[in-house]
């Protein structure tokens, strides 16, 4: 199993991800509904599928340049708050990549890292508040322990997919404290946070696309 690999043609990380999203759009809107507007799997949707008719005008991108791309289509094409948040999230993560050809999971950590900062210091959130926070920290948290421990780059990006599914399930038990849903109160409690859930298909679907690579070293 490769513990590495070359990412300046790997704009089919982002391909899987855009896929993952749409597949998910009505499970996600659902989520949303329950204390939200129920527009988050469409506003999701949209803003990745214009994200990948931009990255089939040039194929063979890298990785930074793919997230790159989808921080700028994030940035113009989702509503609300989660907008600036996700396309935080990638401009950073994707800063970082350019940095190197080779992705390891040393370089994952830091990007995952700088782009978790950079989401938090836009929405000011916390672990507890019910967000997507709560998904992303123990995520991370995870990663790192895992790296400390000596483990491969795969079974890290395992942790880091474990720790995040149970980060979104434990919203379910929160009450708001940020954004739309904490006008509720305690009655946001009992349904998941939605910007959790589609973080955490986010993570699932890059951790999955790293793996099958480091794994099988596909032909794309």
């Amino acid at each position: 199993m490769k513990d590495d690999f070359d990412m300046t043609q790997a704009d089919w990380v982002v391909e899987d991800l855009i896929v993952a999203i749409n597949r998910n759009r009505e499970y996600l809107s659902e989520i949303d509904g329950a204390i939200g507007d129920g527009d988050h799997g469409i506003n999701m949707s949209k803003g990745f599928t214009q994200c990948g008719e931009r990255l089939a005008l040039q194929r063979g991108r890298s990785l930074a340049g793919a997230f790159n791309e989808l921080y700028l289509v994030l940035m113009e094409g989702i509503g609300g708050s989660m907008g600036p948040l996700y396309g935080s999230f990638f401009m950073v993560f994707g800063e970082v990549l350019a940095t190197r050809n080779i992705l390891d999971k040393e370089l994952f950590f830091n990007a995952l890292s700088a782009a978790i900062d950079a989401v938090q210091t836009i929405g000011d959130a916390k672990v507890g508040d019910k967000t997507l926070v709560d998904t992303l920290i123990p995520a991370r948290d995870a990663y790192h322990q895992a790296l400390s421990q000596g483990r491969s780059f795969s079974l890290c990006l395992t942790a880091m997919t474990t720790a995040a599914e149970a980060g979104m399930q434990s919203t379910k038990a929160l009450q708001a404290r940020i954004g739309r849903a904490s006008r509720l109160g305690e009655r946001s409690i009992g349904a998941l946070d939605a910007g959790s859930c589609s973080c955490f298909l986010i993570l699932q679907s890059i951790a999955g696309s790293l793996q099958t690579r480091l794994l099988e070293e596909p032909k794309h």
